[in-house]
Order: C-alpha cells, then sequence, then structure tokens
C-alpha cells in the first residue's frame, strides 16, 4: 500500500513539472509575440491554455482521491495540500499568459504596447520570462536557492508596473486611449505572473522545510 501511496505522489510531482514547463513556455511566448506583433504565435499561445487547464484537473482529482482514500497525515499531508495549491498558482500563470497573447489579438495589426512604453514591456517580458524559467526550475528540483532570485524578478516586475503608471500619468503621454488600457491591463497581468510565481517559490520552501509563511494565507 505504501509504494502505492508513493507511486501517487510521484505522479503529482510529474504533474506539476509539466505544469510548470508549459506555463515557461506560454510566458516566453506571449511575451514574445506582444513585442514582435506576431498574431500566430500569439494564437498558438491561447490555444495551448487548455492543456495547463487540463493538467490542473488531473491533478485535484489525484490529491482528492489520495486525501479520501489514503488519509495521508504530516509530511505526506504537506506534500498533497501544496501540490493543491501550487497547481492553482501554475494553472493562474498560464491564464495571464493568455490574456497577454490576447491583448495581442485584439490589438492586431496594431501594436498593444505603444512606442513610449516599448521599454518597460521589453523589461517586463524577460523578467516575466525569468520567472517562468526559475518557476520550472525549483518545482523540478527543489532548489530552494532559486526561491530568492524569483522574488527578485518580482520586484522588478513591479517596479516596472509602477513605472507605467508613472508613463501613463506624467503629462507626457502620447499614445491612444485605448492604448492606455491595454498598458494598464498587460502591466497586471506581468506584475500577477510575478506576485504568482512568489507564491510558488514560498510553498516549495514550506514544503522542503516545513516553515510555514503567514503570507501564503493571502493567496
Amino acid at each position: 500500500m505504501r509504494k502505492i501511496f508513493e507511486a501517487e505522489l510521484q505522479a503529482l510531482g510529474g504533474d506539476l513539472d509539466q505544469m510548470a514547463e508549459l506555463v515557461q513556455s506560454a510566458i516566453t511566448r506571449a511575451g514574445q509575440a506582444l513585442l514582435t506583433q506576431d498574431i500566430a504565435l500569439a494564437q498558438q499561445v491561447i490555444a495551448d491554455d487548455h492543456h495547463i487547464d487540463a493538467l490542473e484537473r488531473e491533478l485535484d482529482e489525484r490529491c482528492v482521491h489520495l486525501l479520501a482514500q489514503q488519509q495521508p497525515v504530516a509530511t505526506d499531508l504537506r506534500v498533497v495540500l501544496t501540490a493543491l495549491r501550487i497547481s492553482a498558482s501554475l494553472e493562474r500563470m498560464g491564464d495571464l499568459a493568455r490574456h497577454i497573447a490576447e491583448s495581442v489579438r485584439r490589438a492586431y495589426p496594431n501594436p498593444a504596447v505603444a512606442p513610449q512604453l516599448t521599454e518597460i514591456f521589453e523589461g517586463m517580458a524577460g523578467a516575466s520570462q525569468r520567472v517562468g524559467k526559475r518557476v520550472y526550475g525549483l518545482v523540478t528540483s527543489h532548489d530552494l536557492d532559486v526561491a530568492g532570485t524569483i522574488e527578485r524578478d518580482d520586484d522588478l516586475l513591479d517596479n516596472f508596473h509602477n513605472d507605467v503608471f508613472t508613463a501613463l500619468l506624467g503629462g507626457e503621454w502620447q499614445g491612444t486611449t485605448q492604448q492606455a488600457v491595454d498598458a494598464t491591463l498587460l502591466s497586471r497581468y506581468f506584475e500577477r505572473f510575478g506576485d504568482h510565481g512568489v507564491s510558488v517559490a514560498r510553498r516549495i520552501n514550506y514544503l522542503v522545510t516545513g516553515d510555514f509563511d503567514k503570507s501564503l494565507l493571502a493567496d
């Protein structure tokens, strides 16, 4: 019975690894589509999001089965509950990448990003891609040294988010009203992507160390 349970836990880990890999791919392609107005690439991100959603449903079903049938306690219970919360964050990260791609599609053939904000969004796309890559590495390796780098990139995304509002409200805005709306939404999508990356990092830290961060209660 224990071997079956351990195999089920390993399957949970495999699902999370796959979700994190898909999220990394989604945010990388979404950022590229945004900066290059690549409508075909944006469509791919939108179409592929259902794979992440399906994996979350499968993982949730596994967790419910384990909780009902195996009644895990102590460390095993921590693994199952943490997997549930991480899968929810990864699914949301996939949604945010899809939202970015949808903004590209909605604005096409015009750019979703006004030229005045190109440099800021290049920075946001780069930082979010690093978050996606590092989240994947953290989920697959549980290397806690990676967690700190995710938080630093999240701080960078927060700063870029503030820079967007400074540009929009500083009296020198030259874009259209629609571009202002798009910039507001896009910066929020990138900023929240970083927040969810931090949530994953803190939950992996909890899984590995057992140290509970009270900020997890707000996720």
